[in-house]
């Protein structure tokens, strides 16, 4: 560019705008030239000596630089996004010159993109009049029938009303339950694909982009990235009928490998920011929320609980004084032990299990004094009444006034 040039051409070479948008602000009066307002158009300025600045910002002529990537799936087309979401430029690392994205891909879908600050390139090629081509290899969510291809050949009906233009599709060889279908179209109406498809009833389940214009994803792998040579470089200009000029020297080359440590970097701290925000938003629905002595008063627990504190369950056979399972006898809860006069008289309860500290029982009277001779008990219970000794080797009628209650601390 070492010759005078228009200054909406210069605009769109230096990347500020597509040539189109450079006209636009060349009108606004938001470019000066050599410190004096511009608003015509055609005006010719020289990139070696001329200043030129858009906004109060210099704008100086750069190199023209042309990157394919194999985009992967999970991240936007963009240069950077407000929602902290991952994007094609964290694969490119390195890059010698700022690009922009031509055109877009969805965040699943992957495959060719081409990246340039070529304003101009950028702009033939996504115009709807260069009818630029681009296929696609979908995965439909079912069998498509032929007459279903041909509708799509000739032009299909969107949700919308539009009607598409005609595409060249074609089923691939797979394996698969579902069929793969090629098509290529040459406009970039939004979803395009996913709509078409759907107004056949089916649903996209995976989606590539395999060629755009004449580039495609051979020998570049998922996430990989390369600078155009010049010979794709002047194919890609042949299509959309511009001049050969700009040069790409096919040097630059980045692959996911070097990019790992800084996007697993940066995914590792968008998960902690919002894990944090979670935590924030947990923290304030905690704190909305009245401790428990804040709370409605209730009944204490402690009535609830131990069953042999609520008045007459004590009287019941509470089921704390039921001792241990293992103890013989009906259940507590098959009547008021307690009111039960015969059951003091049956020696083997008050020797099955602690019975002494079953709080109730204890003030149904002494229970030595109740038919002392028929409690089975253990032996050492009964060799007082047969030889006048007591477990605690003492003889006498002692022995016997202390043998049922010694018993049962034993126990």
């Amino acid at each position: 560019m070492s010759e005078p040039v228009r200054l909406q051409r210069f605009l769109a070479a230096a990347g500020v705008a597509a040539r189109r948008k450079a006209e636009s602000m060349i009108e606004e009066g938001r470019v000066t030239v050599n410190g004096k307002v511009v608003r015509v158009l055609g005006t010719k300025v020289d990139p070696t000596h001329d200043s030129v600045t858009v906004d109060g910002e210099a704008v100086v002529a750069l190199d023209h630089f042309y990157v394919l990537l194999n985009k992967p799936k999970g991240c936007i087309t963009a240069v950077s996004d407000d929602r902290g979401r991952p994007t094609v430029m964290d694969y490119l690392p390195n890059v010698p010159v700022p690009v922009k994205p031509v055109g877009r891909l969805d965040f699943y879908t992957e495959g060719v993109l081409l990246l340039t600050n070529d304003g101009e390139l950028a702009a033939k090629l996504l115009a709807p009049a260069s009818h630029v081509p681009k296929t696609y290899h979908a995965k439909v969510h079912g069998h498509v029938t032929p007459a279903q291809l041909t509708q799509l050949r000739a032009g299909i009906t969107l949700e919308d009303g539009t009607v598409t233009q005609p595409a060249e599709v074609a089923l691939l060889p797979s394996e698969s339950k579902h069929s793969w279908v090629a098509v290529t179209i040459f406009e970039g109406k939004h979803h395009q694909v996913h709509r078409m498809f759907e107004a056949l009833g089916f649903r996209v389940d995976k989606l590539q982009r395999v060629a755009f214009a004449n580039l495609t994803f051979h020998h570049l792998r998922v996430g990989d990235a390369r600078e155009l040579t010049q010979q794709e470089l002047n194919e890609l200009r042949d299509v959309v009928e511009l001049p050969r000029g700009p040069v790409a020297r096919g040097r630059w080359r980045a692959v996911r490998e070097a990019t790992d440590m800084a996007r697993r970097a940066r995914a590792k701290a968008r998960d902690e920011a919002e894990a944090q925000a979670t935590g924030d938003g947990d923290g304030d629905v905690a704190s909305a929320t009245p401790p428990p002595e804040a709370r409605a008063p209730h009944a204490p627990r402690t009535s609830q609980g131990p069953r042999s504190s609520q008045g007459p369950r004590s009287s019941q056979g509470p089921r704390s004084s039921q001792g241990p399972r293992s103890s013989q006898g009906p259940r507590s809860s098959q009547g008021p032990r307690s009111s039960q006069g015969p059951r003091s008289s049956q020696g083997p309860r008050s020797s099955q299990g602690p019975r002494s500290s079953q709080g109730p029982r204890s003030s149904q009277g002494p229970r030595s004094s109740s038919r002392p001779s028929s409690r089975p008990g253990p032996r050492s219970s009964e060799r007082p009444a047969q030889q006048g000794r007591s477990s605690f080797g003492t003889r006498g009628p002692a022995a016997k006034r202390g043998q049922g209650r010694s018993s049962g601390r034993r126990r």
